[in-house]
């Protein structure tokens, strides 16, 4: 049943040359030049058969030696010719093959760039990965290197077919005999290898993810020991690919070894009758050669369309995933019409806004709160109250459910996203750093920037003091996720990037959490001055930090409790004053010395 479900969901082979052929269209030109050329190839080459039987003729029946000359001229002649036609077809069918699959690795690139949070929030980056680099390969092995083959292979049988008519028609009986038998193993096998190719493609996805996640994460892995745990749970995702590998191999294999025996049992059966045919005088030896040739040749082009339609199985099935990722859409788009947001102020508007990350579970209910330019907010509230979230709806990473965001009156699903979040800079807790120079990770904040801009903003985040003492300075390189420095200084450098990029307004979230007291002070500095004139929203567990903010808001439960400063919310009392009274009792707790 499963099995059945998976052939009815797999692409067939027609679908997929189709949304293939779709992406040549730019390149068509010199996709029908390429294959005119490879069928005249073809087409030459299929003349030598008859070149070789008119020279066994003339020195078997003949003994002509001057023709016997001329015809072997003729025959170098014929190759070399097949060859510039060959060369020059397959190039440029090749050529095409490549830059459609160049075409395809960027037009997935870029919609993987488009899609929202919540599809990375519900597919493994393994998945993703697997995507990107082994089904684009497989499609690209089909296109660059089987297509053109597969071209020149048809036009070679049936040439052959015709061939071997034209010179003995009831030798050329034989023949057909099999085409029934080739048909239905070919429409059998066919299916059962597209099925097992898609699986063979999602176990590689499995073991891309089981090996992307345990490499992220490496020191978790190694700080817990737990290394004999991630190679068996690696080795059993790569035995779990083998054993589907090993069906799909045996299937092919199969297929393969039964349409050769089945050729080459035709072969002799026509060398035995083709004898009898010259023994009879019905047939002459040089025609028998050349018989025997083209026999030969439609038993290769068979064996050879077998394999490549394993390969072109594997390719549907790897392009049946890629395009079921290209037919997924965006879940924030830019509504028709959308204008660019011009320079704003920073003026915030929250109006009875409700999300749910699944529908009908609201994570936030009727959230409404107006934000000044250049004022400071703090977002405060118990583990799971929607702070993260709430802040993550300003730049647009997710939209409510109902309700309205504006800013400066301009409700956010009216202008671009890209416009939008130009005038954002988000600082996470989690910083997230890219293997590259630390010029090039502060430069992210303006691609444009010049080096003394990017020095001035280290400055400001006081990062440069760091930097300059570091080897290689700002053109150091980081390594992945900036795991050659500390947490303190990969924070300066996501500030000093904020900077940079010269925000409207400016989301810190935790942004200090897990910094030393040394670390905490340099990077709330550079706070302080990142915040000056610019709306900003603070989200932080330890209140300690958001006490001077010009506002609290105080989420519990998705909603909006409170709303004040930090000595008005400790006068009324309620959830904030709850949990600034039981921090003040944790910091007490750990500084207390024991005698």
């Amino acid at each position: 049943m499963k099995e059945e479900k998976e052939k009815n969901s797999a692409v067939t082979l027609r679908v997929a040359f189709k949304r293939i052929f779709v992406l040549s269209k730019p390149y068509r030109k010199l996709f029908y030049t390429g294959i005119l050329l490879t069928v005249l190839a073809s087409a030459v080459w299929l003349t030598v058969p008859l070149g070789l039987r008119a020279l066994l003729d003339a020195v078997f029946q003949n003994t002509n030696k001057h023709m016997l000359n001329m015809l072997t001229v003729g025959l170098l002649g014929l190759f070399l010719l097949q060859a510039v036609l060959s060369f020059v077809g397959n190039y440029w069918l090749e050529w095409v093959g490549e830059r459609v699959i160049t075409d395809l690795r960027k037009r997935l690139y870029e919609h993987l760039q488009h899609m929202g949070f919540m599809f990375f929030a519900n597919t493994r980056l393994g998945e993703i990965t697997s995507r990107l680099t082994n089904d684009v390969s497989s499609i690209r092995t089909a296109v660059t290197d089987s297509m053109p083959e597969m071209l020149t292979t048809i036009f070679s049988l049936i040439g052959s077919l015709a061939l071997m008519i034209y010179l003995n028609w009831r030798l050329s009986a034989v023949i057909f005999l099999t085409v029934p038998a080739v048909t239905l193993a070919t429409r059998y096998f066919g299916n059962r290898i597209r099925v097992l190719a898609r699986r063979v493609q999602d176990r590689l996805a499995d073991t891309t993810s089981v090996a992307e996640e345990a490499l992220g994460a490496v020191r978790i892995v190694k700080a817990f020991a737990r290394e004999p745990y991630e190679i068996k749970r690696y080795n059993e995702s790569v035995e779990s690919l083998f054993q589907t590998a090993r069906r799909k191999i045996l299937v092919t294999t199969l297929f393969w070894s039964g349409i050769g025996l089945m050729f080459m049992t035709v072969l002799v059966i026509i060398f035995w009758f083709g004898g009898f045919e010259v023994l009879a005088g019905r047939l002459t030896t040089g025609d028998l050669v050349a018989f025997i040739f083209y026999a030969f040749n439609i038993s290769r082009s068979v064996g050879m369309l077998s394999r490549l339609y394993t390969t072109f199985n594997t390719a549907a099935g790897a392009t049946d995933r890629i395009f079921e990722l290209l037919l997924k859409s965006p879940e924030i788009v830019d509504e028709p019409g959308a204008e660019n947001l011009p320079r704003i102020e920073g003026r915030v508007d929250f109006n009875r806004v409700e999300f749910a990350y699944e529908k009908g579970r609201s994570v936030l209910y009727d959230i409404s709160f107006t934000v000044n330019p250049g004022e400071t907010v703090a977002i405060v509230g118990p583990s799971g109250a929607g702070k993260t979230t709430l802040m993550h709806l300003i730049p647009r990473f997710f939209d409510p459910v109902s309700g309205q965001i504006t800013i400066d009156d301009y409700p956010i699903t009216n202008v671009t996203t890209q416009s939008l979040r130009e005038q954002i800079a988000l600082v996470p807790q989690d910083v997230q750093l890219f293997s590259s120079s630390i010029r090039d990770n502060i430069r992210y904040g303006k691609i444009s920037a010049t080096d003394d801009e990017v020095v001035e903003a280290a400055k400001s985040a006081n990062a440069d003091t760091f930097i300059s003492v570091i080897p290689g300075g700002y053109d150091a390189r980081i390594g992945e996720r900036g795991v050659k420095l500390s947490g303190g200084q990969r924070q300066r450098i996501a500030l000093a990037r904020a900077i940079l990029k010269d925000p409207r307004i400016l989301l810190l979230d935790e942004a200090t959490s897990s910094l030393d007291s040394e670390s905490e002070s340099l990077v709330q500095e550079a706070l302080d001055r990142i915040m000056h004139k610019r709306t900003s929203f603070i989200i932080a567990h330890r209140l300690s930090t958001v006490k001077h903010a010009d506002r609290i808001i105080v989420l519990d439960n998705g909603r909006i409790v409170q709303d004040g400063t930090h000595v008005d919310l400790l006068r009324q009392g309620g959830t904030y004053k709850r949990l600034h009274d039981l921090q003040f009792r944790e910091d007490e707790d750990v500084n207390r010395v024991p005698f």
